[in-house]
């Protein structure tokens, strides 16, 4: 399991493919300010909120500047039903090998009803126009986070 980014950090470069099948990379980004978040399977209903929160705000946060990037274990198949079912207008990234998931450290152990076991640590990293981490929050709730990250944001 890699470190908890923290602010300051170079954010890891990757590049996987979105629910189409293209390839979107970091670096496509360069400068602009880009939200990066990791939830853990689309079509769920945490991670069905979290992303309809999450494209009813992306006019306010391409405004002021962000990009939104989805990933999760997903296929590509698999995000482009959540997309159309749900009508999200987010950038939906697929890592079904959890490469890029274990690089930001959003991929570890996670306890639920007693259990122990690993999988997706929701996790929020909001990038800046210099490819450098500016905000790294872990273990985030679906519910209220895009309102709170606005808040953080200062937007």
């Amino acid at each position: 399991m890699s470190e908890r980014l923290q602010p300051g950090d170079v954010a890891p470069a990757f590049t996987l493919p979105d629910a189409d099948g293209h390839e979107v990379s970091l670096a496509d980004h360069k400068g602009r300010k880009v939200i990066v978040y990791f939830y853990p399977a689309a079509l769920t209903p945490g991670c069905t909120k979290q992303a309809c929160d999450f494209t009813d705000n992306l006019d306010l946060l391409a405004d002021a500047g962000y990009d939104v990037i989805g990933i999760s274990p997903d296929t590509p198949e698999k995000l482009a039903r959540f997309r159309e079912k749900e009508s999200l207008k987010v950038t939906l990234l697929a890592d079904p090998d959890k490469k890029v998931t274990e690089a930001y450290a959003a991929y570890g152990e996670k306890k639920n009803y007693g259990k122990t076991y690993m999988g997706v640590i929701r996790s929020t990293i909001v990038v800046d126009e210099a490819g450098k981490v500016s905000h790294a929050l872990y273990n985030v709730r679906a519910t209220g986070h895009v309102a709170k990250i606005i808040k953080d944001l200062g937007i």
